[in-house]
């Protein structure tokens, strides 16, 4: 009986890799990246979206140019696994640090949110930008005095489009891989 239960116990400490347990330090990691490795992390997000989209871990690391391995290293702390051996799965959620652009008084203004809940928001409301910008003028009424980042969103329909105009929104939801705003 003390042996399941200590089996049991060394497969939950086993879930997530030991490289990804200590997150204290992912902010100042993520910040000091290189293009090169950033952009590495950056496919490692995207193949980890496919595996919560039904991929296998292999096969979205082959669809995203990365290896299993790289994605172990940038987003380990949103894999489980269950046993050693297992096949790895992605969480349904985490609190990765992402920075994305969102649009700005003087421009694209880029943010850190942390979470896939804060970029699934920030995702959401460029795409009512969007909507906005191609006609459906209630498209901005749900994000009216809302926040995403510690930024309060633009939602004023005269300033969108001169934004717009002027081009000064964001090509890209996220940061380009100088580092700045696109």
């Amino acid at each position: 009986m003390a042996r399941k239960k200590r089996e049991r116990q060394k497969v939950i400490r086993r879930r997530v890799p030991s490289d990804a347990r200590n997150t204290k330090s992912q902010s100042i990691l993520t910040s000091k990246l290189s293009e090169r490795s950033f952009a590495a992390r950056d496919r490692a997000l995207h193949a980890l979206a496919d595996m919560r989209h039904g991929s296998s871990p292999h096969q979205a690391a082959r669809d995203n140019g990365v290896t299993v391995r790289t994605i172990k290293k940038y987003v380990g702390a949103a894999l489980l696994q269950d046993r050693p051996g297992a096949r790895l799965r992605a969480t349904k959620t985490d609190h990765l640090v992402r920075y994305v652009q969102i649009p700005g008084p003087f421009g694209p203004v880029e943010i850190k949110v942390r979470g896939l809940k804060q970029a699934t928001d920030a995702a959401r409301y460029d795409a009512a930008v969007n909507r906005y910008l191609r006609g459906d003028l209630d498209a901005l009424a749900p994000w009216h005095g809302k926040k995403i980042g510690g930024v309060e969103l633009i939602t004023s329909g005269p300033t969108i489009k001169g934004l717009a105009q002027k081009e000064f929104l964001p090509h890209s939801l996220y940061r380009a891989l100088s580092g700045g705003a696109a």
